[in-house]
């Protein structure tokens, strides 16, 4: 007997929350970031080339794994699997690398408020040289009362939404949060554009730039653009998967895939359409380095821009307040995969299971905000426990999760490309996928996938 499953009271809380688990830190500053190192316009269009032959096929495999199944990770792959298959092991690489990414992202989540707060109070705007605000986050990272408060709050709100249900709770919230956040982008987006050197910022970020592309190295742009078009979406732990369970069967899910992904990157666009024009007005034009690619990034470099131009402290309260909306659309969208695992393999309620996750997050989040202060000197593989725990998620859980689902779905000793094929296209609204297709995702796409693992692994190999 198929088990009752929770559904979304509509297809835009499907939409806008599957594309909040996609959007997060990583469509703010490392995009733009990225962009801003390999040639502007010549790096986004091998971006969006790169979501469209990696990011887009993966996502319909979850999704149509999800819808298929009525299940979470914690079950999908039983329910489809043939008799005497073992694809349901990758259970274990999901549910791990859904904990594992939460026991740095809840912290880093908690910076986003703490730093809220300081632009409300106005504490911060004393300092405007990026250096200065470098010391005023190493500060910050030393106050272990404050992270830990920070980030416990996170985990709290965030599993406090969760327990309220799929509808009430989700779907409400995150849905307010990113209607606000979208609100927000397009509102700085605007102002940017108005500043005296917007136009220069425009330029750069909007006219390739192929000189530059050869200059820091055609092989290294090229893998960065596909990492990034891979990692932004937060494909390969069943985190879209899950939403997938969720909706009924009325449109084709290559029509929604493309529309989650099409929001995730209009986020990532309009970020550049925020910082760049900044950056030309009260950077000198200085975009960023390898150096800055990190979230430190919007705490010292950002927040100096910030804090030199007119009005800093109302943009600077409404940048941390759309980044919120980002991480926390993230943190409870994996929160509810989370929820969803516990549900399906234990007989506790909603709120039960929530109570007990928020002592296992609190606990689980230690060694991350530790790692910044107390046991800043303890390393494992010469990295500290918030590097750690972001490189095994993305070199290793993401692209290993990726290629799971793919290849579950297209070999014929998984669940075959027969049943794939026929699910993606159930539905008689949206684009159908074309046949044509299954070549490519067979035998060219788990090639790009382990490429991608590969050269994340061994940066070292593109000299």
């Amino acid at each position: 007997m198929e088990q009752k499953r929770e559904q979304f009271s509509s297809r835009l809380g499907f939409i806008l929350i599957s594309a909040g688990c996609a959007i997060g830190l990583g469509n703010v500053y490392r995009f733009p970031i990225a962009t801003g190192q390999y040639g502007g316009a010549a790096f986004v269009l091998i971006y969006i080339l790169f979501l469209l032959l990696l990011g887009l096929p993966v996502m319909t495999c979850e999704l149509s794994v999800g819808r298929a199944s009525r299940r979470s990770i914690a079950s999908s792959f039983d329910v489809l699997e043939k008799p005497g298959q073992k694809w349901h092991w990758m259970k274990y690489v999901g549910i791990a690398g859904n904990y594992l990414l939460m026991m740095f992202y809840t912290t880093i989540s908690g910076w986003m408020v703490i730093y809220l707060f300081k632009y409300l109070s106005g504490s911060i705007l004393q300092y405007s040289t990026a250096q200065e605000l470098a010391q005023v986050f190493g500060d910050l990272t030393g106050n272990l009362p404050v992270l830990l408060a920070a980030t416990f709050g996170v985990i709290i709100c965030c599993f406090g939404i969760c327990s309220l249900g799929l509808q009430k709770g989700v779907e409400k919230v995150t849905k307010g949060m990113m209607v606000a956040l979208l609100v927000l982008m397009i509102g700085l987006a605007v102002y940017s554009c108005t500043l005296d050197k917007a136009a220069e910022g425009l330029k750069f970020y909007l006219i390739p730039d192929f000189g530059k592309m050869v200059e820091n190295g055609v092989g290294k742009v090229v893998s960065s653009a596909m990492g990034q078009a891979f990692f932004t979406l937060s494909v390969g732990i069943g985190s879209i998967a899950i939403f997938g369970s969720y909706i009924g069967k009325e449109r084709r899910l290559l029509g929604e895939s493309i529309t989650i992904i099409s929001l995730d990157t209009f986020v990532a666009l309009t970020a550049g359409l925020i910082i760049f024009p900044a950056c030309f007005t009260f950077n000198n034009g200085v975009t960023a380095d390898a150096g800055s690619v990190g979230a430190v990034f919007l705490f010292t470099t950002l927040s100096s821009i910030f804090n030199n131009m007119p009005g800093g402290q109302i943009v600077g309260c409404l940048f941390f307040l759309f980044m919120i909306f980002a991480a926390a659309s993230t943190v409870i969208a994996v929160f509810e995969n989370l929820m969803s695992f516990w549900l399906e393999t234990t007989k506790l309620s909603r709120r039960a299971i929530a109570l007990i996750n928020v002592g296992l997050m609190m606990a689980l989040s230690l060694p991350c905000v530790f790692s910044l202060n107390i046991w800043s000197d303890v390393t494992v593989f010469g990295k500290g426990f918030m590097d750690l725990e972001d490189y095994t998620v993305s070199n290793l859980l993401l692209p290993i999760g990726s290629l799971m689902y793919v290849l579950f779905c297209t070999a014929r000793y998984g669940w075959g490309w027969k049943n794939y094929f026929a699910e993606i296209n159930t539905g008689d609204k949206g684009p159908k996928l074309p046949a044509f297709m299954r070549v490519y995702m067979t035998w060219v796409l788990p090639v790009i996938i382990v490429a991608v693992m590969v050269v994340s692994l061994f940066p070292e190999i593109l000299g």
